[in-house]
């Protein structure tokens, strides 16, 4: 049976879950989500697909979650692929999702949005400037780490990659450039050379040019 992705390409957290779904070779297929539309607000939405009114949502059959690293960890239990190696990896590999969760993903998510998905004149300049120093301190951190590594765990790329990339590879700018994190670039470029990889808006359905 195939696996279906509620979400939209728009998402970084979703491309997190679609991105290990791709990668390991499930059968899946993504339902797109009109986020902007309001669907995740409605009330079909919140009592039939996730009370929580977010994507992404994976549904297996009669299984049903939400959170896109509640989903990579579903995607490991399945394949056994991303989750690292042994009890020491597996546990560095939940450190750095949780810390991305906490620290990265959900900082750009709303940097990304205040600078690209409001109107011009109701961007509050304070607060993109504020969370934008955050930002720059977790950049530091995950490019420190990736000095003299190929991935953030082990040698290949885990759940940890999925979720620390996600946000990195949009084109909409909130605060983040490549070539001012060198080891950042290196490895996000070994993430691309990746067998089966896809940018978010060539594996998820809408993008802001379908608004335009």
């Amino acid at each position: 049976m195939t696996m279906k992705l509620y979400c939209f390409g728009e998402s970084g957290n979703a491309y997190k879950a679609a991105l290990a779904l791709e990668l390991s070779g499930l059968d899946w297929e993504p339902v797109k989500v009109d986020f902007f539309g309001g669907e995740t607000r409605s009330d079909i939405y919140r009592s039939e697909i996730n009370e929580m009114g977010e994507a992404p949502v994976l549904v297996d059959g009669d299984f049903r979650t939400s959170q896109s690293g509640v989903i990579q960890q579903y995607v490991t239990d399945k394949t056994g692929k991303f989750g690292g190696r042994d009890e020491a990896e597996r546990y560095e590999v939940l450190r750095w999702v949780f810390w991305d969760n906490h620290k990265m993903s959900s900082q750009a998510g709303m940097t990304r949005f205040l600078m690209n998905f409001l109107p011009e004149d109701k961007r509050p300049a304070d607060v993109i400037g504020f969370m934008q120093g955050r930002l720059k301190a977790a950049y530091g951190v995950l490019n420190a780490h990736l000095q003299g590594r190929d991935w953030i765990v082990g040698d290949g790329i885990t759940n940890a990659d999925m979720s620390c990339c996600a946000y990195l590879f949009y084109p909409e700018p909130f605060g983040f450039d490549r070539k001012d994190w060198p080891e950042i670039d290196r490895w996000l470029s070994n993430i691309e050379n990746t067998p089966g990889w896809k940018h978010p808006y060539d594996l998820m359905p809408g993008s802001p040019a379908d608004r335009a």
